[in-house]
């Protein structure tokens, strides 16, 4: 085999997982962020407080 074929083939390689790689960190994060808003939302929705009386006074 041809080293310099080689060494080139393990660099495209190299490269392919490094970008795999970020992208799955950059979805990781998303998920993260959406879970937390989730999160966000649902404590909101447990103060059963908030939005039970309309002020109608003008």
């Amino acid at each position: 085999m041809d080293i310099a074929a080689l060494s080139m083939a393990l660099s495209q390689m190299n490269v392919r997982q490094e970008a795999s790689i970020s992208v799955m960190k950059k979805s990781m994060d998303q998920a993260e962020s959406g879970g937390q808003d989730l999160i966000k939302m649902l404590e909101q929705s447990v103060q059963p407080h908030i939005g039970g009386s309309v002020n109608v006074k003008g």
